[in-house]
Parts: C-alpha cells; structure tokens; sequence
C-alpha cells in the first residue's frame, strides 16, 4: 500500500491529502464551501456541503495519481473542532446547520453560567474557561431552537457530534458513532482529568448523554469506510481536532515542544506532557487564561497541552479580499504589503468575533487606527498581516508566564506561514527563530501520522523523526527599542478595542 489519506476539513474549505511513504504530498485536492452569516456574530455552515465536499476531495486525490482502495493504508481525520452538528440517527440528516466554532450566538449563555459560579467546575474538569467558542452552549442553543429537539434528543433520536464524528458517520454508514480524546476536550461536557464525559457537565448544560459519540485514541483503528465512492473497506485508523493533528505533525511529542497554526484563527500549543503537576495526570490549569487540553498521542494515554488561540489570524486576508477589495486573492497580500516599508503607523485590532486568548473578551469590537492623509492600501494590507503576528506574540507570552521557560524556537504551519513577509515580523517581534518545515500542512500530516502508525505504514514514531526536513529559519533583526514600542502601540490599541461600545 502506498499512501496514508489525510482528510482535511477546515472552517472555508475541505481537502484531501495523500501521503507516500516518505511523509511527502504526492496529490492533494480543495474544495471551498460557503460560509453563512445570518445576524451579527453568528456562523453557519452548510454540514451536508462540508460532507459531499470533503468526499469530492478525497475522490480526486485518489484520481490524480490513479490510486485503488487498496493502494491506501488507511484514512486519518482532522477537523474544525468546536463546531457542532446534531443530527437524525434515523436518516443522518441535520436537524440545524453547523454552529461554527467562530459563533458568538451563545455569549450571554455564558454570562449567565458564569454569574451562576458554574466557571470553577468547568475549568477545572475540562481545563477550558466559559466561552461561546466552545461546543455546548452551541449543542443546548440547537435543543432549545429547533422545535422539537430537545424532546426528541431526550428520545435518543438525535446525535451530536463535531466535524469528525459527522464524517465518520457517514463513512461508516452509521455504524460508527465516535470522536477522538482531543475533540471531545473542545466540548466543555469532557473530563479531561478522568478521559471521560462527565455527567455534572451535562446537566450544567443540559445535553442528554444518549447525543455523545463513543470516545476512542487519535490512533487506532476505528472502523472501515463503507461507501461506494473509492474507499471502499480501507480502515480509518488516525483521527485529531486540527490544532492537536499539527502539533502532533510538527512532532512536538515532548513537554516544552510548541507550535503555531496560521488558519482562518492561529492556535498555539505547547506540549506540557504526561505528569508535569507531579501527580501522574499532567492535568495543569492555566493561571494566565490559556487552555488546557488533550495532545494527540500515539501512545493511547492522556497527554496534554497549553493551548492559545486567536479568532481571526488568515481570515484577516479574507476580509482584505471580500470586504475591502483591496486585493483580488489571498495571494496578492504579501506583494501589496511588501509594497511599504512599515505599517506607517496603521494598527489593526481584528476584533471582528471578539478576542481569544489570552484576553477572552466577546464583545471587543475590531478597530483600524493611525490612519493618515498618507495611508495606502499597502500600509492596511501591512497592518493586517502584523496583527496576526502581534496576536500570536501575546499568546506566546502567556505561555512564557506560565512555564517559566522561554522557547528555543517557534515552529510554524498552516496557510499564511507560506507568507515570508509575515514570518520575518512574527520572528521580529518575538524576538525568536520562526522554523518554517519542509512540508507546511502540518495538520493533515499529523492526522496522516496518527492513522500511519496505527496500522504499521511506518515503524514509529522515530522512523517520523527522520524524514523530518526544515525548510527556512527566519531569525530575528528587528531592535529592541523598536520591538518594544511596536509591542506598545499593539497593547494601547487592543485594550481600546476592548473599551469600544457603539
């Protein structure tokens, strides 16, 4: 057998990825999807088109190198993470589009559990802190909305499940209801101390149990596809909420390994192990509003990771593209950035769904500042590519506070680390060395990964290491002076975009 498929559902588009044995990309097919904005703050997607999407992919993969079920290993998974489907185990139809994890529908559902002085056992049962970001107020927002859900639900009728367990429902034809360890530590209903749902957290929520999918290892065979659409019988075996697949991909499988993802948000993660809190668990909650979550592991253990993460990283370009006109792809920024020295003192707070981490304020509104007579186009393209660099620097320095360690090296993936423009000032105002790899998408890999080993496509997790190559390693030039007051002016505007009512 000659490949690993990596499915690749993200929040705009899904792709499909084959692996050879090398670890290198010999095919790879995307298709977009329709995002869908039906008031202020509220997210939608189409879950039947991220299906016949995400299959579409897989099929044209397969088709570029004229590849055969049985010229595949196996499948591995990742997905949008907190984004919920619920729906019909009778016919596999969704009862609501998908709440996307970007939706902020449900901001005063967690207000009202956190004046409730419900926030102290959801923290520190998921390691994760009362936000709409996450699956469950999505899940009771469905039950309550949706008539007759809610009793039908009760019934156990109906199923919920992230992006993962809706694929591998209808891969599976219905036979497999699952989700792996670090999907199931997005949902705000999951133990991650114990490694398992947690009925507390389902009646603070008011999720009924018979919804949940079975809780299974990123890496393990979990079942075969079942459908007609060339894959036939091949097992899937690696399955990983996208943020964990690229850290497992980046190979940060030892605690103080860290990385970042520019996506349509950026997410990073450090590995802090197996036991760092001395007790066996390696359960640690944060004390500078990070998260604590599951690491994907191949081990079949709890493993776990401190996790940031910024709304909107890459889908600042998007807006550029759609909102602004200011470019006609996502492509054209870093020449129209590049095409300025600086920002000209531009500030962009990309604010537009709220701030993540480490702020963790809903209502912050975005906010474009500094501007002049003299601002171009290219000084805003340039504003927003930094924004995304500053956001990650925040991040970053919440992870220092909390370990007391500061990083070696930032390792880098995903969409906008192709943007050198972009990682050159991310290295600047860090003031460390950005590590771009070879191979970019890291989330498919890790996924590819996990599915890889389970079923012996590779030997192990050393065999991984050594096909391991770096491509380029941006070092930081920018001067301290100026890295400060840049950093400075960051923070005046971010705490005024926090301040801003209409």
């Amino acid at each position: 057998m000659a490949y690993i498929l990596a499915l690749d559902q993200g929040t705009t588009s899904s792709r499909a990825i084959l692996f050879d044995q090398a670890g290198a990309i010999a095919a790879v097919a995307q298709h977009e999807f329709e995002q869908f904005f039906p008031q202020a703050g509220w997210v939608e997607h189409d879950a039947m088109e991220i299906l016949t999407s995400q299959m579409s992919c897989a099929v044209e993969a397969l088709g570029k190198v004229s590849a055969r079920p049985r010229d595949v290993a196996a499948i591995g998974i990742t997905n949008q993470r907190e984004t919920v489907i619920v729906w019909e185990r009778s016919t596999g139809k969704p009862i609501h589009k998908a709440i996307v994890w970007q939706d902020r529908r449900t901001a005063s559902r967690c207000t009202e559990l956190k004046e409730s002085g419900a926030e102290e056992t959801v923290s520190a049962k998921t390691g994760l802190v009362l936000d709409p970001y996450f699956s469950a107020t999505k899940v009771g927002w469905i039950l309550d909305n949706v008539p007759g859900a809610r009793t039908r639900a009760e019934k156990g009728e109906l199923a919920f499940g992230t992006v993962d367990s809706w694929l591998i429902w209808h891969l599976t034809s219905g036979q497999k209801h699952v989700t792996d360890v670090t999907n199931a530590s997005r949902t705000l209903l999951f133990n991650i101390v114990k490694g398992e749902w947690d009925e507390e957290l389902l009646r603070i929520f008011g999720v009924p149990q018979s919804m949940l999918p079975e809780v299974v290892w990123s890496s393990q065979k979990v079942g075969e596809v079942t459908t007609t659409l060339g894959l036939g019988g091949v097992a899937i075996a690696g399955i990983a909420g996208d943020q964990q697949a690229a850290l497992f991909g980046q190979l940060c499988w030892k605690a103080g390994e860290a990385k970042n993802t520019y996506g349509t948000g950026c997410f990073l993660l450090q590995n802090i192990g197996t036991g760092r809190d001395g007790n066996g668990t390696g359960f640690v909650r944060s004390k500078h509003r990070l998260i604590t979550t599951l690491a994907a592991s191949a081990e079949k253990r709890l493993e776990y990771a401190l996790e940031g993460s910024v709304f909107i990283g890459g889908a600042v370009v998007q807006w550029l593209r759609d909102n602004l006109k200011l470019i006609g792809s996502s492509a054209e920024v870093e020449a129209l950035a590049a095409g300025v020295p600086d920002s000209g003192g531009v500030v962009l707070v990309p604010a537009f769904v709220g701030l993540g981490a480490p702020h963790w304020d809903p209502h912050a509104s975005g906010m474009l500042i500094g501007l002049g007579r003299g601002t171009s186009p290219g000084h805003i393209a340039r504003a927003a590519l930094e924004s995304i660099a500053f956001q990650v620097a925040d991040v970053l320095e919440a992870v220092e506070s909390e370990t007391g360690t500061p990083l070696a090296a930032l390792r880098v993936d995903g969409g906008a680390a192709v943007n050198n423009l972009l990682m050159q000032f991310q290295a600047d105002i860090l003031n460390v060395p950005v590590v771009r790899p070879q191979v970019t998408e890291t989330t498919a890999l890790g996924a590819a990964y996990l599915a890889g080993l389970a079923t012996g496509f590779w030997a192990g997790p050393e065999d991984l290491r050594a096909k391991r190559q770096n491509d380029t390693c941006f070092e930081p030039k920018m001067n301290a002076s100026e890295r400060a007051e840049r950093r400075g002016r960051w923070s005046r505007a971010v705490e005024r975009a926090k301040g801003w009512t209409e």
